[in-house]
C-alpha cells in the first residue's frame, strides 16, 4: 500500500479552531440583548452585508453604520466596538497543540479564514498569532471568502505546498468537504482531543498524554 506523503503544512481556521467566533450569531444576540436593539432587524442587516464586509470591502465603520447605527443610539461606536472585541477569547490548548506541532515537525502553518479587516487585525495582534502563523489568507485581505474554492488554491500557492502535504483544520463541515475535494487531508475540528487524535492518524504526534 502507498503510504500518504508526510505533512509539512498546516491550513487553519481562526474561528472556532485558534480563538472563538469573532462575530458570529451568538456574539450578536448578546450585542441585540446588551445594548437593547432589534435583534431580527440588526440580522437581517448583517446578512445583507456581512459578506461584502468579510471580503474587506466595507470598512468596520461602513458596516457598523449599515448594521447599528442605522439609526440614533444611546450608546457610543467605541462602546459598541469594545463589545465586540471583547467577544474574542483564545482556546489556548489549540494554540500550544499547533506551537508543538510547529516546533516538532517544521510545519508552515497557513491561515484560511473569513474575517473582516478591522476585527481580524485585532485578533491577530491581541491574541500574538504572527508568532505562530507564516500566512494570513484571511478573506479581507484576499476578497475571496471560504466556500469559494480559489481560497485554498491561493493559500496552496502562498504556502508552495502540494496540496497531499497540507492538513486543513475548521469547525465548518462544508469548508473541510470542499478542501477535501481538492485533495487537502482535513480535520472537522469538533474538540480538542478529537482533533489530537486525528492529527495522530495522520502522523503528527502532538506529545501531550493528557486527555482535554
Amino acid at each position: 500500500m502507498r503510504r500518504a506523503p508526510a505533512v509539512t503544512t498546516l491550513f487553519l481556521d481562526i474561528g472556532g479552531v485558534l480563538l472563538t467566533d469573532g462575530w458570529d450569531r451568538h456574539a450578536r444576540r448578546r450585542a441585540a440583548k446588551t445594548f437593547k436593539l432589534d435583534g431580527a432587524e440588526m440580522e437581517e442587516r448583517h446578512h445583507m452585508t456581512f459578506e461584502t464586509y468579510e471580503e474587506g470591502k466595507l470598512t468596520l465603520d461602513d458596516y457598523l453604520d449599515l448594521v447599528v447605527f442605522c439609526q440614533k443610539r444611546d450608546f457610543t461606536r467605541s462602546q459598541f466596538r469594545r463589545f465586540m472585541h471583547s467577544q474574542s477569547k483564545p482556546h489556548p490548548q489549540m494554540i500550544a497543540l499547533v506551537a508543538r506541532l510547529k516546533d516538532r515537525y517544521g510545519l508552515k502553518i497557513v491561515v484560511v479564514s473569513n474575517e473582516a479587516r478591522e476585527l481580524n487585525a485585532y485578533r491577530i495582534r491581541r491574541f500574538k498569532l504572527t508568532a505562530l502563523v507564516d500566512a494570513f489568507i484571511s478573506s479581507c485581505f484576499v476578497q475571496i471568502r471560504k466556500p469559494d474554492a480559489e481560497i485554498f488554491r491561493l493559500a496552496l500557492d502562498v504556502a508552495q505546498a502540494p496540496a497531499p502535504k497540507v492538513v486543513f483544520i475548521d469547525n465548518t463541515p462544508m469548508f473541510v468537504e470542499i478542501a477535501q475535494g481538492l485533495g487537502i487531508r482535513s480535520i472537522h475540528h469538533t474538540d480538542y482531543s478529537s482533533t489530537c487524535a486525528q492529527l495522530t492518524a495522520l502522523g503528527l504526534q502532538s506529545g501531550d498524554t493528557v486527555a482535554a
